[in-house]
């Protein structure tokens, strides 16, 4: 995990957006700004609890990233080993593929291969929202 913290850019952020800024909501946010990779709540939660001068219960974790997600701050995805990952959505709305590698479960974005962008024809009554487009296989320190 990234040595790098940005709170500074996470509170612009929330205040662009309209947000509260909470302890809690910061320090996610600048968290998740530093890293490379999408990280899991388990991973967040033992950065901040090293972080922060008190200890980040579950539950306070789980809704401020839940705020961040609904906010389009933060993209969730679920990987291979079912547990939830969040990264900072980009601002392209996240419109790339990502690499989940299936020993490990690292997921990376890949900036440089678009997603694709329109939905498919669906059957009449459905409605597409989104697109995730993902491949999977061994990260270069699992082959």
């Amino acid at each position: 995990m990234s040595e790098h913290y940005f709170p500074d850019q996470a509170e612009i952020y929330l205040n662009k957006i309209g947000a509260r800024v909470t302890p809690t909501r910061k320090e996610v946010l600048a968290f998740l700004l530093a890293q490379k990779s999408a990280v899991t709540h388990h991973q967040i939660e033992i950065a901040l609890n090293l972080r922060m001068d008190i200890r980040l219960d579950r539950v306070t974790l789980y809704r401020a990233l839940d705020f961040l997600v609904e906010a389009g701050l933060v993209y969730k995805m679920a990987s291979v080993d079912r547990a939830w990952r969040f990264q900072i959505n980009d601002v392209e709305q996240h419109q790339h593929a990502h690499f989940k590698c299936n020993h490990c479960a690292k997921v990376v974005c890949l900036h440089d291969v678009p997603a694709v962008k329109k939905i498919p024809p669906l059957p009449k009554g459905y409605q597409g929202l989104e697109i995730e487009w993902t491949v999977k296989g061994l990260c270069a320190g699992c082959v």
